[in-house]
C-alpha cells in the first residue's frame, strides 16, 4: 500500500471525480443540488473579479488539502488567463496562513502547559 497521494494524471483524476460525483448525485440528489446551489452562490460575486475568486479558491484548496478543489480551480484559473506567477503569489498567502495557524496553536500548547494538571 502506498501513502503517496500525489495526482500524476490530472485529466484522469478529474474524469474519475466527475464519475463518482454523478454516482453520489444518483444516491443523494438533494446533497448535490445543495452543493451546486452553494457553489453558484459563491461564484456570483459583484465586488471581486472571477480570477481573484479563483486565487482565493486555490489558497483555500491548499489549506484544506482538497485535491479535487485544486483540480477544479486550477482549470478555472487557467481559463481566466491566470499565470503561474499570479497563482504562486496567491499560494504564498496560503503558506503564510498555515504557518500563522501553527504559531497560534503553538500558543495554545503553552496555555495548556500552564493550565494542565492544576486542579
Amino acid at each position: 500500500m502506498t501513502t503517496d497521494t500525489r495526482v500524476t494524471d490530472w485529466d484522469e483524476y478529474s474524469g474519475a471525480l466527475r464519475e463518482r460525483g454523478k454516482e453520489l448525485g444518483q444516491i443523494h440528489p438533494e446533497l448535490m443540488k445543495g452543493f451546486g446551489a452553494l457553489s453558484r452562490g459563491a461564484s456570483s460575486t459583484k465586488h471581486i473579479d472571477a480570477k481573484t475568486r479563483e486565487f482565493i479558491a486555490l489558497a483555500v484548496a491548499v489549506t484544506t488539502r482538497c485535491q479535487g478543489c485544486i483540480d477544479a480551480h486550477v482549470r478555472k484559473a487557467k481559463a481566466l488567463g491566470a499565470t503561474k506567477e499570479e497563482i504562486a503569489e496567491a499560494l504564498g498567502v496560503a503558506v503564510a496562513l498555515n504557518a500563522g495557524a501553527a504559531l497560534t496553536y503553538s500558543l495554545h500548547v503553552l496555555d495548556a502547559m500552564d493550565g494542565a494538571g492544576q486542579g
